[in-house]
């Protein structure tokens, strides 16, 4: 079933405008960005061959998702805010301003975690069911832990393999609670092995 967004994809190009002028004022948010980060993060993914894990942007008040939420239906979820439309743009555009070479684009099914892949990626991510919400949903765990730690642990890439999530699923796997549309960069090292190389936080 194809999902249906609260923006459109012509709604969407309007509102990356929209964002866009805010931005420029200041209106909704600052810059992605931590300044001792950014030596830390940027050269390793500027090199190729790792990973960054992404956290959805900021959403709708709430803990958790609503009673009987659908992943096939937006409107049941929570979704993004504008300022969480903003961070998953800026977020776009460091990438991009610092010429990363993203080779792929991964996407928990959640509809918060697409549109953000969507915004700062400019295209319809791949979904994968590994990098679905734990939250409130621990028997899931292992199974989903030990998919993704395949999937991180043997990634060979030139550029940069990007999987936006979800806190609680990050958490799980790397030990890292990152805030919304953080990032937590870890380098491949085969054999179910990795190395958190650093975080990024949206200032």
């Amino acid at each position: 079933m194809e999902l249906v967004f609260p923006l459109a994809t012509d709604e969407l190009d309007r509102e990356r405008r929209r964002v866009s002028r805010a931005l420029l004022y200041g209106v909704l948010v600052a810059p992605i960005g931590v300044a001792r980060a950014d030596d830390v993060v940027w050269p390793p993914l500027q090199h190729g061959g790792h990973v960054a894990l992404i956290r959805h942007g900021a959403t709708t008040p709430g803990v958790g998702d609503p009673p009987n939420f659908k992943l096939d239906d937006c409107g049941t979820q929570r979704n993004l805010t504008d300022e969480g439309r903003a961070q998953a743009l800026k977020l776009g555009e460091a990438f991009r301003a610092h010429s990363i070479l993203v080779e792929r684009v991964l996407s928990s099914p959640w509809c918060r975690c697409i549109e953000t892949a969507r915004i700062a990626f400019d295209g319809k991510p791949e979904t994968s069911v590994a990098l679905s919400n734990l939250f409130e949903r621990p028997e899931n765990r292992a199974k989903q832990v030990a998919e993704l730690r395949a999937l991180v642990s043997e990634f060979r890439g030139r550029g940069t393999l990007v999987l936006v999530s979800h806190g609680s699923t990050i958490l799980a796997l790397t030990g890292v609670s990152p805030d919304v549309a953080a990032m937590v960069v870890v380098q491949p090292q085969g054999s179910g092995n990795f190395a958190v190389v650093g975080t990024l936080n949206a200032s």
